[in-house]
């Protein structure tokens, strides 16, 4: 390297939605960093899209949301990305890698990185690695994937440049001296000084202040609203499956307190939950720290932090830890990333400890990690109780607990029908794991135990879904099993009272379930509609099916039932109807597009190929919508 001149940077820019390809892009940062390549981490929409074409090198780290969408962070670059004036040589001199963040329990697996990819290839730019793909159906998540990505992209580098890595592609070192700085800095603050403010504050506005403190410091934000839009009361928790039919789904009515609210059938309601008193306060506890301090959090002086952590602005006021620990660090329910372990391992007193961290932290480690860790879904608490001579300091926890997160939840009421109400259809999760361990959902868990005659205040965000309003004059095919039923009695109120005032569309809906005995949701609901002229009678040219896969030997799902009705569909089709799917990600989309494909085969008198082009079709016109979860 010629005296005085900078070392190349790495540009490593991150599209993320839940936090998870932040990790990732920090990762990367880090592992470059360590084998002597300074490096620039950003979100993409940080960058300046126009630019791209004087990098010599960029590594992207994207992942994919819903049915294939990008995240919101992403979609300015990839808009200006499609401009037709580009041309094919515009990143001739750009050498580029893609790691996508994906799962594939969907249909678009890592769509946002393969596409990526294409249109960078398209427009000039060399890969300089084949795109990796990580997956969160792996037994170790992401990191699966990226462990080895990482190790061929460093080699590829190196080989293109090795003034890029002074100290070589395979260089790993757990020197002390290389740990990395924290990027958060915490003022503490005289409790009396704390306080004196709050007195007169109402609760609502009060926790709204707290929430919008605590809550932008954390990666993967809700679209940037760090403040709720809304506070709810839980007015109605009823059950809708049978006791000891081992599930349990309620229905969940809320009421708005703090400010009306809007929205449409379809939509998503984000709700953050609270978490178990006594969890927060033994993490406390365990921590040696001073629940009743009151503390600021801000970016340390280090620049490129920001961009990472998206720590531009500081605690708007002083918070109680307790209160910061509540409402931002999961802490009994998520499980904690590798660089957890790695940076606990600098901190273990006890020699067996800090062996077994290093351990858990080296790529060598991983398998046993993954038993150790995700595998039993280990919580940041019991982790910490299994190293008890870890001492990590507080700012080291702010950064690495995951953050709190929001649970979403399709909507199932109908806006006109129920002002300032929201209901909600949730299935409480609970599992055991490996070894025995009962666990639970935290938000699905927290709102099942909530009563209805206490007051608690419960921040929420709403968002549009992955399935539009649909206007009265729209015929619909609904397809929903499970809980997946929840934005179609939604759908179903709003077309009531539509037909109220004018014609509407029929609705064919599809319902499936295990047992009619003890989990036929909202049975008496869909019964009715169905009857006397209801919008899904066969007087409103509409129908309600309903398939039980239990309550006979061979096993029945929504599919067979489409089969069997495979006429009606049809004719519905080619008067313009629109598909609307929703439940679980694991087979049931799959399944329902290929009886379709059979369906407009059959019915419609063409090959497969050609019903496979059609369905598509009716996909780009936005006529096949999908909303899946896993």
């Amino acid at each position: 390297m010629v005296m005085g001149e900078k070392p190349k940077k790495l540009l490593i820019l991150y599209a993320s939605e839940t936090g998870n390809a932040i990790d990732a892009a920090e990762r990367l940062g880090r592992e470059a960093e360590r084998r002597g390549c300074p490096v620039l981490l950003l979100s993409v929409d940080d960058f300046d899209p126009s630019s791209l074409p004087d990098q010599e090198i960029v590594i992207f780290v994207v992942s994919t949301t819903g049915q294939g969408d990008n995240p919101d962070s992403i979609k300015v670059f990839w808009k200006f990305l499609l401009q037709r004036n580009l041309t094919q040589n515009w990143l001739s001199r750009v050498n580029y890698a893609v790691f996508g963040l994906g799962d594939s329990g969907y249909q678009k697996y890592n769509f946002v990185a393969k596409k990526l990819d294409k249109r960078l290839s398209d427009l000039g730019a060399t890969a300089v690695v084949e795109r990796g793909l990580g997956d969160d159906q792996h037994p170790s998540g992401y990191e699966g994937a990226l462990d080895p990505w990482m190790s061929t992209l460093w080699k590829a580098l190196y080989q293109k440049d090795p003034k890029l890595f002074p100290k070589g592609p395979e260089l790993m070192t757990s020197n002390i001296s290389l740990m990395d700085q924290p990027k958060v800095q915490i003022t503490y603050h005289d409790v009396a000084k704390g306080t004196s403010n709050f007195s007169s504050i109402p609760d609502v506005k009060l926790l709204e202040m707290q929430i919008e403190s605590t809550r932008f410091i954390l990666p993967g934000k809700l679209s940037g609203k760090y403040s709720p839009e809304c506070f709810l009361k839980m007015v109605k928790n009823d059950p809708l499956s049978k006791a000891g039919s081992g599930k349990d789904v309620r229905h969940f009515e809320f009421e708005a307190v703090s400010s009306s609210i809007e929205y449409e059938v379809g939509d998503v309601v984000h709700i953050l939950p609270g978490q178990d008193a006594a969890a927060v306060n033994a993490f406390i506890k365990r921590c040696n720290l001073n629940p009743e301090s009151y503390i600021r959090v801000q970016a340390n002086d280090n620049k490129e932090n920001e961009q990472s952590y998206d720590l531009r602005n500081t605690l708007k006021v002083p918070v109680r830890l307790k209160t910061f620990v509540e409402l931002a660090m999961d802490v009994a329910s998520a499980s904690p990333r590798r660089y957890f372990f790695e940076v606990m391992s600098y901190f273990a007193t006890a020699e067996h400890e800090k062996e077994r961290l290093q351990y858990f932290a080296s790529p060598e480690g991983r398998d046993d990690l993954y038993e150790y860790n995700q595998k039993e879904r280990r919580t940041v608490l019991e982790v910490l109780d299994d190293f008890p001579s870890v001492q990590m300091p507080f700012e080291w926890l702010v950064q690495l607990v995951p953050p709190l997160k929001t649970r979403a939840f399709s909507i199932s009421s109908s806006h006109s029908a129920h002002p300032n109400q929201v209901h909600l259809t949730v299935s409480v999760v609970s599992w055991t794991t490996p070894y025995k361990r009962k666990r639970t959902g935290l938000c699905s868990s927290w709102l099942a135990e909530l009563d209805p005659q206490k007051s608690c205040l419960i921040p929420a965000w709403f968002q549009k879904g992955s399935l539009p309003s649909p206007p009265p004059s729209l015929p619909l095919i609904l397809i929903g099993p499970g809980t997946g039923c929840a934005p179609f009695h939604g759908f179903v109120e709003e077309r009531t009272l539509q037909s109220q005032s004018g014609p509407t569309a029929p609705i064919l809906f599809f319902f499936g379930c295990r047992n009619e005995e003890n989990d036929f949701l909202y049975r008496d609901f869909w019964l009715f509609h169905s009857q006397k002229g209801g919008v899904l009678s066969e007087e409103k040219g509409g129908a309600f099916f309903v398939a039980f896969s239990r309550d006979q030997q061979q096993k029945v799902y929504v599919q067979h039932k489409m089969r069997e009705e495979s006429l009606k569909i049809w004719n519905l089709l080619t008067e313009g109807a629109a598909v609307y799917v929703a439940g679980s990600a694991n087979k049931m989309p799959s399944d329902v597009l290929l009886a379709f494909e059979e369906i407009v085969s059959k019915e419609g008198g063409v090959p497969k190929e050609a019903a496979v082009k059609w369905l598509r079709a009716l996909e780009k016109a936005g006529k096949y919508h999908v909303e899946a979860w896993s």
